[in-house]
């Protein structure tokens, strides 16, 4: 009962992503399977009878199952929101999440890949010999429309999936992304990334798809673009430049920020751009920036 209403409430109050919704009530399930284990009496029975110390055991099984520090602080995090709604509904007196204190969570650079090898990919000029090329057709111009967008304005998965022809403005080189917490931002376009949105979507009405979807990255056979289908392009076509494991969109998100840093951006700006709440969200590329630094320091100073 406790648990429907709080999914209620982030679902149709605080307007969370399906994605976040569904995260976060996976979150709760298990901690309630937790304190609560299959046939077994159950030792809880209203939220006011969770401690600390149930939540510190709960953290406990979790490290023991391998779970990552990032994952327990999100699952942490889920806790948090859910007593504080708890507590404005006077479900509870006390928070038992305000004595827990999360795992450090290690600091890793963002995984990227080389800039001008993604470059060099689009236009064709690969040295690898067997390296696939982007057809002249509706699949081999979509393919190429994932991975330039990807890369030409730093959009998360579920930002490419969600982008309309309509959000694209050809007339002001824009194009309009809806992000996290339904926040809108726009996003200026290059002019070969115009080139090929137009060139794409002529191929895509050539097709006669039968429901002639608005959303920008259509399916072979017309339907919208989902997730994976997205993710498996782009790792297909970044296996041909990079031997790294994680080979994501997010991979080219990161590559975005870290190109426009290195080429000089102002860090505001690639936050703007990135949709990101907050500037130390951004600041991680600069370590990768610092370790570029490093390298280029070591190879040409006599001294290093």
């Amino acid at each position: 009962m406790f648990l429907d209403r709080f999914i209620q409430y982030i679902r149709f109050e605080k307007r969370y992503s399906p994605h976040t919704v569904s995260a976060y009530q996976s979150d709760l399930e298990q901690f309630l399977l937790f304190l609560n284990p299959p046939n077994t009496p159950p030792s809880v029975s209203h939220p006011s009878d969770i401690s600390h110390h149930d939540i510190r055991n709960w953290m406990v099984q979790l490290m023991d199952n391998k779970v990552t520090a990032r994952s327990v602080n999100r699952k942490i995090a889920t806790l948090r929101k859910y007593f504080k709604f708890l507590l404005q509904e006077g479900e509870v007196t006390t928070n038992p999440t305000s004595r827990i204190t999360a795992p450090r969570v290690p600091k890793n650079l963002p995984a990227v890949v080389d800039g001008e090898k993604v470059t060099a990919m689009l236009d064709g000029k690969l040295d690898k010999e067997h390296a696939p090329t982007f057809a002249d057709d509706f699949h081999g111009l979509r393919d190429k429309l994932v991975i330039e967008m990807l890369f030409g304005t730093g959009m998360r998965l579920a930002e490419i999936t969600g982008v309309k022809e309509t959000d694209i403005n050809l007339y002001e080189n824009t194009i309009k992304v809806l992000g996290k917490r339904n926040k809108q931002r726009i996003i200026p376009l290059n002019t070969e990334l115009v080139h090929l949105v137009k060139r794409y979507t002529e191929a895509k009405k050539s097709e006669n798809f039968n429901n002639n979807s608005l959303t920008l990255l259509v399916t072979d056979k017309g339907a919208d673009a989902y997730p994976k289908l997205i993710y498996l392009i782009v790792q297909k076509y970044l296996s041909n430049i990079s031997t790294q494991d994680k080979k994501s969109p997010h991979v080219l998100r990161h590559t975005f920020a870290t190109s426009l840093l290195n080429k000089g951006a102002d860090l505001n700006a690639i936050k703007e751009l990135l949709g990101h709440a907050n500037l130390s969200a951004t600041q991680i590329y600069t370590h990768n920036s610092v370790e570029r630094l490093k390298s280029i320091y070591k190879q040409a100073h006599p001294k290093a």
